[in-house]
C-alpha cells in the first residue's frame, strides 16, 4: 500500500527496510480514524533492554489489579521482601485484633464484663474484662500457646464455634504465608549472582569460519544439572511496507542442532555462534558493527544442585561490547592431579590479525576466488605456482584463479583468468 496512507500526515519515517534502534526511538502512540501509530524521535542515551545484571528495562502499563489478586500465591511471592514482611505481620495482626473484637463484643452482650468478680456468674469467656484481655484470649488461642488463665467454657456454644472459626482461619493464614515465606527465601535468584558472563563478545575467526565468541562460567563448586544455554538478537526494524516493529527478536542459533547449546559447566565455557548465511550477522562487517544499534540478549538456564529448582541468568550485549579481530586468553591450566581456572584472565581479550570483511563479503570472496580463502595473508607458500580451479562458473564461463610469490618484495600475488566460450564452438 502507499506509505503515505500507513502513516500519519506529517509524519516523516525513514525508508523501506532501513534498520531502526530501540534504543534511539521512544515509542508513542496515538490513535486516530481507528488506528494506532508509533511516533519515533531521537533519543540520545543508550537504552538498554537488559542490564548487565539480567533485570530487564520494560515497565508495563496500566493493568487490571484484578488479575494479579487472581494469582495472590504468586502475587505475594513476586513481592519486595519489605512489602511481604509488611503483609505477612498484617494479616496475623488484622486477624488478632478482629477475633478479639468479637470475643469482647461477645462479652459485653452476655453482661460478662459486668459480673467479673462474682462467683456465681458462669461466663462465657473466663477473665475476659477489658478490650486488652479480649485481645490476649485471641492471640493465645489462635497461636495455642495457652497460658491457662483466659479461655472460652462450656456455658456458650457460640463461643466454641468461634473458637472453631479462628483455628481454621489461623491455619489457612499459617499455610499460606509460610509457603510463601519458604518459596520466597528458597528462590534461586541469588544463585544467578554466581553465574558469570564475560563482559564482552569477540568476533575471530575459527575453522576458517567467522564466529562470534563470549564466556560464561560457574563460582560455585556445586554445578548446574541440565545447563542450557541460548541468544536472542533484539533490534527494531522498518518492513518494506513501511511497518515499525520495535524491540524484535530474532533467535541467535549456539548450537541448538548439534547440542553445542547443552553443557557441563565445571570450567568456564566459550559458547560459538557460526556466522552463517541464516546468522543476523551474516552482512555484518568490522566497519559496519560500530554503526548497529543492536542488543544480544543471552540466557543460561540450569537447574540448582542443592535445591532441585529451575535458574535462569541474563546479561546483554550492545553493539560497542562487541570486539571484532579479537580472542580470548586461557584461563585454565594444568597442576598437580587436577585443573585450575585463572577467572582473572576470565575476560581478558588479545587482539588478532584478520579480515574485516562480512562473512557474506567472504563467501563471495571465496566463490569467485577461492585462493584468497585458501591461502589468507601471512600463509607461507612455496616459489611454484598454486593453482586452483573452480569450474563452470555459469553456462559460458570457466575461471581459474592462481597464487604465487611477487618478485621483488616477497608479497603474494593472485592473478584471475576467464575463458570464455559459446555453445557449438567446441
Amino acid at each position: 500500500p502507499p506509505r503515505d496512507r500507513a502513516h500519519p500526515p506529517g509524519l516523516a519515517l525513514p525508508s523501506p527496510g532501513t534498520s531502526l534502534s530501540h534504543n534511539s526511538v521512544q515509542s508513542l502512540t496515538r490513535s486516530a480514524q481507528g488506528r494506532s501509530f508509533i511516533l519515533c524521535s531521537s533519543n540520545s542515551q543508550r537504552q538498554r533492554y537488559v542490564n548487565k545484571d539480567g533485570k530487564c528495562q520494560v515497565n508495563l502499563g496500566p493493568i487490571a489489579k484484578g488479575r494479579f489478586l487472581s494469582d495472590i500465591f504468586t502475587t505475594l511471592v513476586d513481592l519486595k521482601y519489605r512489602w511481604f514482611l509488611l503483609v505477612f505481620s498484617l494479616c496475623y495482626i488484622l486477624t488478632w485484633v478482629a477475633f478479639g473484637s468479637i470475643y469482647f463484643l461477645g462479652a459485653w452482650i452476655r453482661d460478662d464484663l459486668v459480673h467479673t468478680r462474682d462467683p456465681q456468674w458462669k461466663p462465657c469467656f473466663e477473665k475476659v474484662d477489658s478490650f486488652l484481655s479480649a485481645l490476649l484470649l485471641s492471640l493465645e488461642s489462635q497461636r495455642t500457646i495457652g497460658y491457662g488463665f483466659r479461655m472460652v467454657t462450656a456455658h456458650c456454644p457460640e463461643g466454641v464455634f468461634l473458637l472453631m472459626v479462628q483455628s481454621i482461619v489461623g491455619s489457612i493464614i499459617d499455610a499460606l504465608m509460610v509457603g510463601c515465606m519458604f518459596v520466597k527465601i528458597s528462590r534461586p535468584q541469588q544463585r544467578a549472582q554466581t553465574l558469570i558472563f564475560s563482559k564482552h563478545c569477540v568476533i575471530c575467526e575459527r575453522d576458517d569460519k567467522l564466529c562470534m565468541l563470549f564466556r560464561i562460567g560457574d563460582l560455585r563448586e556445586s554445578h548446574m544439572v541440565d545447563a542450557k544455554i541460548r541468544a536472542k538478537l533484539i533490534k527494531s526494524r522498518q518492513t518494506k511496507e513501511g511497518e515499525f516493529i520495535p524491540l524484535e527478536q530474532s533467535e541467535i542459533n549456539l548450537g541448538y542442532d548439534t547440542g553445542g547449546d547443552r553443557l557441563l559447566l565445571v570450567e568456564p565455557q566459550t559458547i560459538t555462534h557460526i556466522i552463517n548465511s541464516s546468522s543476523p550477522f551474516w552482512d555484518v562487517s568490522a566497519d559496519r558493527l560500530p554503526k548497529e544499534n543492536l542488543e544480544i540478549i543471552v540466557i543460561l538456564e540450569g537447574i540448582v544442585e542443592a535445591s532441585g529448582m529451575t535458574c535462569q541468568a541474563r546479561t546483554s550485549y550492545t553493539e560497542d561490547e562487541i570486539l571484532w579481530g579479537h580472542r580470548f586468553e586461557s584461563c585454565i591450566s594444568l597442576e598437580k592431579e587436577a585443573f585450575r581456572v585463572d577467572y582473572s584472565a576470565f575476560d581478558k581479550t588479545f587482539e588478532v590479525q584478520m579480515p574485516t570483511e562480512s562473512a557474506k563479503d567472504r563467501d563471495h570472496l571465496c566463490m569467485f576466488s577461492p585462493c584468497l580463502c585458501r591461502f589468507p595473508p601471512g600463509t607461507p607458500v612455496s616459489p611454484t605456482t598454486k593453482t586452483c580451479t573452480i569450474g563452470e562458473f555459469s553456462s559460458q564461463v570457466f575461471l581459474t584463479t592462481s597464487l604465487a610469490p611477487h618478485h621483488g618484495d616477497g608479497s603474494l600475488h593472485c592473478s584471475l583468468r576467464v575463458v570464455q566460450w559459446r555453445r557449438g564452438m567446441g
